[in-house]
């Protein structure tokens, strides 16, 4: 099958990680949209220039569409990744997925009502995350975030700074754990938070993936990348 991705122009993860966990049974195929650093006002542009990107995805027949930003896919609250799904949908014919949307089915498909979060995002961002989160009846424990703006410099940490910020933000009576931004790598320490903490930890990235898997009604069982792929 044939994954189409919207991604910032910035993002050097998402793809990368889709490629990994897709790797034998489908291809992924990627449109950007301008963004450098991780602010409001970036975020609200970038979302502007999303049809556009959608259309010539469609080109491509993909199968299904991702929006692959959780911030911005977020920052107007509950409703804006169904409105970006239908926006997309109602363009191109093809059926599409937001991220920040993705992750609030991910988490209800795990049955997480109590949660901790860890971001590379600077605090405006992390409290219109947390907020969005309540907005969906998720019980945001703690979030943490890294305080950084360049999306860049977000791309090119290592996977074990989202590990080791996963496991500085876990609470015991946590039900799971949500390592946000697409372009944060970590799928790599997915498997192994589950195995040491007991919790399902899901990503941005593996969230978009599940979520798109099922739009697409594709139903591969991935393994080595956290409990949700495996469902």
């Amino acid at each position: 099958m044939r994954f189409g991705l919207i991604v910032p122009s910035s993002n050097t993860t998402m793809e990368a990680e889709f490629w990994r966990m897709a790797s034998g049974w489908a291809t992924v195929h990627t449109g950007r949209i301008r963004l450098q650093k991780i602010t409001v006002d970036e975020l609200e542009e970038m979302e502007d220039q999303m049809i556009e990107a959608a259309i010539r995805l469609a080109d491509a027949e993909v199968n299904v569409i991702g929006y692959g930003c959780t911030s911005g896919s977020l920052l107007k609250g509950k409703d804006q990744g169904g409105e970006i799904e239908k926006k997309i949908k109602e363009k191109t014919g093809i059926p599409a997925v937001a991220t920040a949307k993705a992750v609030i089915d991910a988490l209800g498909e795990l049955r997480v009502k109590k949660l901790c979060v860890a971001t590379p995002y600077i605090e405006e961002i992390n409290e219109l995350e947390k907020s969005f989160l309540e907005q969906n009846e998720i019980d945001v424990l703690r979030i943490k975030g890294l305080g950084i703006i360049q999306n860049s410099e977000v791309g090119s940490k290592n996977p074990s700074v989202a590990y080791e910020l996963a496991k500085e933000v876990y609470e015991p009576e946590a039900q799971g754990i949500f390592i946000s931004c697409t372009n944060f790598k970590s799928i790599e320490a997915i498997d192994k938070l589950e195995g040491e903490l007991g919790v399902p930890v899901v990503s941005s990235n593996t969230a978009t993936l599940w979520a798109m898997m099922k739009r697409a009604r594709n139903k591969n069982k991935i393994k080595g990348y956290g409990r949700l792929l495996r469902l």
